[in-house]
């Protein structure tokens, strides 16, 4: 027996449907995702040296499912792990300290520009983050030089499997699996919510596990920052059936209760071993949503900024939900049942928040605020303002790529530190460039006594 292949964040399609129509839980649309088609194919090339900036560094390259990959030499190819609208994902193992890595390959990165801007937000969000629930950007691979800089090569840890996975296999999930996996992903949301951040597309296929059940949180190319009193944001954000009901009713200010909700829609089909809101569009989305939960009084809606979106919801049937005890039959607890009824309330204005979710009772067993830090900076995306252009994100991602390559030249020969706008979007005014490159997060002490999982076959 042994665990489900991991996932890469990037691997899934940008449309809430692939164009076969695949579940939009899971990852990439492509079969050779699964089976790896015409992988590992290794090239007879003698090894590469780089540019200006990349002089002494050998390459190694081989084909993955027809996309050429040129990796330091160091990196040696285990298997191909994912392929999917961003890229395509290996892994491999770094001969110089042995360890296991996922590496992503993101061809001609730059050629759009909204896609560059989110691939760059969650590389900059990923570097500054220093949670062991979150995933870890190991290493960004140097480019050949400035004027060859097209395809961005990200390596971050390797990880078992996925919850979406788990949740679909045969994998025996017991209460406490239930309790661990969602204590995990709401003690890495107190710490990127405390950072000034919301995620902006929980699902299970975003969060990544191994089979100690240790869980890491991972893409992040959708997550804002929100100013106080909350900041408008773009609707077209969670993959639909994990999308709080103030999004779909065209709310544009929201906070950080959008998160509480996905991690609600987590928690119960963690418990169902199947999606509890599984919407086809928009209306029969909050249909279900209202048949399940009741619909909301008028006096509830006070969020709603649209009289349009008011009035669809009073004109839905008034119909009497199921208490959650006959839709959870079996084993859930009533602790359980109850924090799962805060977490999906209607109204942003009342769903419990995460520093509460922590202390619930049905938490208890593992809660203790010693262990569940906050961050100590706030994150601020004044980048997002600027209407970048192509040369512009190739010299930021440049910038993120010497915090590892400390050594590599500045832009095109510049010797100017970043500008104000780059600083922010790193996250705090440094006058220059880091100069050490970030350490390994460290693993989970509760991991090394919590369940495993079952290896799936």
């Amino acid at each position: 027996m042994r665990c489900a292949s991991y996932i890469s964040p990037r691997q899934r399609d940008k449309s809430e449907l692939c164009p076969d129509g695949q579940d939009p839980r899971q990852g990439g649309c492509s079969e050779a995702a699964e089976r790896g088609t015409g992988a590992g194919d290794d090239l007879p090339r003698a090894p590469r040296r780089g540019g200006r900036e990349g002089q002494g560094r050998a390459k190694r390259s081989f084909k993955v499912s027809g996309t050429l990959f040129e990796l330091d030499a160091m990196y040696e190819l285990i298997k191909p792990i994912g392929l999917g609208a961003y890229g395509v994902v290996v892994s491999a193992l770094n001969t110089e300290n042995g360890e296991k890595v996922a590496i992503k390959k993101i061809t001609k990165a730059f050629d759009d520009l909204v896609d560059a801007k989110r691939i760059l937000r969650e590389i900059t969000l990923l570097r500054k983050f220093n949670h062991e629930n979150i995933i870890n950007i190991v290493d960004i691979l140097v480019p050949p030089s400035p004027e060859e800089f097209e395809d961005v090569y990200i390596v971050s840890n390797l990880m078992e499997t996925d919850l979406h996975r788990i949740i679909n296999s045969k994998q025996e999930l017991t209460p406490e699996h239930v309790q661990y996996f969602i204590y995990q992903i709401l003690r890495a949301l107190k710490y990127m919510h405390s950072s000034n951040v919301l995620h902006r597309d929980l699902k299970p296929s975003n969060l990544l596990l191994n089979s100690n059940c240790e869980l890491k949180v991972c893409d992040l190319g959708l997550a804002r920052d929100i100013e106080s009193g909350c900041q408008e944001l773009t609707e077209y954000v969670v993959t639909r059936w994990y999308r709080a009901p103030e999004i779909m009713l065209g709310c544009h200010e929201y906070s950080k209760a959008i998160d509480v909700w996905s991690v609600g829609c987590i928690f119960a089909e963690l418990m169902l071993r199947r999606p509890f809101f599984p919407g086809d569009n928009y209306i029969d989305q909050l249909t279900i949503i209202c048949d399940k939960l009741g619909k909301p009084k008028e006096d509830e809606l006070t969020f709603v900024s649209t009289e349009k979106a008011r009035r669809f919801i009073m004109k839905l049937s008034a119909t009497t939900p199921q208490r959650l005890r006959d839709q959870f039959p079996g084993t859930a607890s009533d602790e359980a049942l109850d924090l799962l009824a805060k977490m999906l309330e209607f109204s942003p204005e009342t769903r419990i928040s995460v520093e509460d979710a922590l202390k619930h009772p049905f938490m208890q067993s593992y809660h203790t605020g010693n262990d569940e830090p906050s961050a100590d900076f706030e994150f601020c995306f004044a980048f997002e303002e600027d209407v970048p252009t192509k040369h512009r994100l190739q010299e930021l991602m440049w910038e993120e790529m010497r915090r590892y390559h400390p050594e590599q030249g500045e832009w095109k020969g510049k010797a100017s530190p970043p500008t104000a706008a780059a600083a922010k979007l790193i996250g705090s005014a440094r006058p220059g460039l880091e100069t050490t490159r970030p350490a390994n997060r460290p693993a989970s002490p509760r991991a090394r006594t919590c369940l495993h999982i079952a290896r799936m076959p």
